[in-house]
C-alpha cells in the first residue's frame, strides 16, 4: 500500500473507533424481572416527572399539569388506561387519552403493548421499577425516548424524588431531559 493510502485507512479506522466510543449502544430495555401484581398496580398514579411524548397533532403531553394515569384491569385481561392532565396550567383545558394495554409477558406482567389509536401500531411500555408498597413506579419504553416517574400521591419528598431519578438514570435514561409535572390538588 502506498503511504497516502495507509494514512487514509488509518484515519478511517480512527474515525470509526471514535464514533463507536462516542455512541451509547445501550441494549433495548426489558420490563422488570420480578412479577408485578396487577391488582395492586391498578388505580391512579400521579405523574411526578417525565420525558414527555410530543407527537403533534396526534398526542402531546407537553406542558402537563396535574397529570394522572389510571389503570383498570378488565375481565378480558386488557388494561383500560385513562391519562388526564391540564395543558399549560392548573386551570388549563383538560386533556384525556384512553389507550388500552395488553400484558405481553405474563405472569411477570411488566411488559405491555399500549394502543393509543386504532390506526397506529401498539407501543411497548415497560414497568421498570415499582417499590414494594406499590407507592412509586417508573414506566419507560425500550429505546429510552420516554419515561414517567409516578407516585400514588401528588407529591413526594425530595429524597424520594432524588432516589427515583437515580434509578431512572440507572436504566440509561438521560435524566437531564426529565421535567417535573406540577401537581396541585
Amino acid at each position: 500500500m502506498h503511504q497516502p493510502a495507509r494514512v487514509t485507512v488509518a484515519i478511517l479506522w480512527l474515525a470509526m473507533i471514535a464514533a463507536c466510543a462516542g455512541s451509547t449502544n445501550l441494549v433495548a430495555l426489558r420490563g422488570r424481572a420480578e412479577p408485578v401484581d396487577l391488582d395492586r398496580f391498578m388505580g391512579p398514579w400521579h405523574v411526578i416527572a417525565y420525558i414527555p411524548i410530543h407527537l403533534p397533532p396526534l398526542f402531546s403531553e407537553k406542558d402537563a399539569y396535574n397529570g394522572v394515569e389510571t389503570y383498570r384491569l378488565d375481565s378480558d385481561g386488557s388494561i383500560a388506561t385513562t391519562y388526564k392532565f391540564r395543558r399549560g396550567g392548573f386551570d388549563g383545558p383538560e386533556k384525556r387519552f384512553t389507550p388500552r394495554a395488553q400484558v405481553v409477558n405474563g405472569p411477570v406482567n411488566s411488559e405491555w403493548k399500549m394502543k393509543f389509536f386504532w390506526y397506529l401500531p401498539a407501543g411497548d411500555f415497560l414497568i421498570l421499577d415499582v417499590d414494594p408498597a406499590y407507592e412509586t413506579t417508573i414506566i419507560g419504553v425500550p429505546d429510552r425516548k420516554f419515561v414517567w416517574v409516578m407516585a400514588r400521591s401528588p407529591s413526594i419528598t425530595d429524597d424520594a424524588y432524588r432516589s427515583l431519578v437515580a434509578r431512572t438514570a440507572g436504566f440509561g435514561y438521560d435524566v437531564q431531559k426529565l421535567s417535573r409535572v406540577p401537581q396541585s390538588w
